[in-house]
């Protein structure tokens, strides 16, 4: 069953059912429950939204993990050369790559360290501001991700597959809404 808020964003509205099937729809046992194996119902519908958000990003995580394993690179360690990628010749400083990380990591110093070690990063202070510390992705780094580019691809294709288009972009406005700053 589909749903889709009204133009205000507030009242869910079925399509293809009448209001009985969709009433009685909703009142089945959510599948969050059942997954967890909870018997009491949550205390309310936001923990439950919460809880299957949460789930949901796990999975999603752990699988695309997976995908990474073999190249023996960590999903935050992807995050960090696909950033310094996007940054080209200029390079990036640390402090920014710590800001752009999907996932936030403690120890961003740790990471790059990790990153250099395997020669896919380098590092190298700025000459204009000693405090700071800027990076490049390295031309190894550059052919590891040419060689993730089409699993992590097929990967995020594959994930989300049962979802339509119109239902993607309603996920991606939700996923925005939740994030945004009160």
């Amino acid at each position: 069953m589909v749903t889709h808020a009204d133009p205000a964003g507030k009242v869910p509205s079925p399509t293809g059912f009448s209001w009985l099937r969709y009433v009685l729809a909703m009142a089945r046992r959510s599948q969050i429950l059942e997954e967890i194996r909870q018997t009491r119902p949550f205390a309310s519908l936001q923990a439950e939204a919460l809880l299957g958000l949460l789930k949901t990003a796990d999975q999603l995580r752990r699988q695309g993990a997976r995908i990474l394993a073999p190249y023996g690179i960590s999903s935050q360690q992807y995050n960090v050369l696909r950033i310094l990628r996007g940054a080209g010749e200029k390079g990036i400083p640390t402090l920014e790559i710590a800001g752009r990380l999907i996932e936030q990591a403690p120890g961003i110093t740790r990471l790059l360290d990790q990153l250099e070690k395997k020669k896919w990063i380098r590092r190298r202070r700025c000459p204009e501001d000693r405090r700071q510390v800027l990076c490049w992705i390295t031309a190894d780094g550059v052919r590891l991700l040419a060689r993730l580019d089409e699993p992590v691809e097929r990967y995020g294709q594959e994930a989300l597959k049962m979802l339509s288009e119109k239902e993607l972009r309603v996920l991606v406005g939700l996923l925005d809404r939740v994030r945004k700053p009160t």
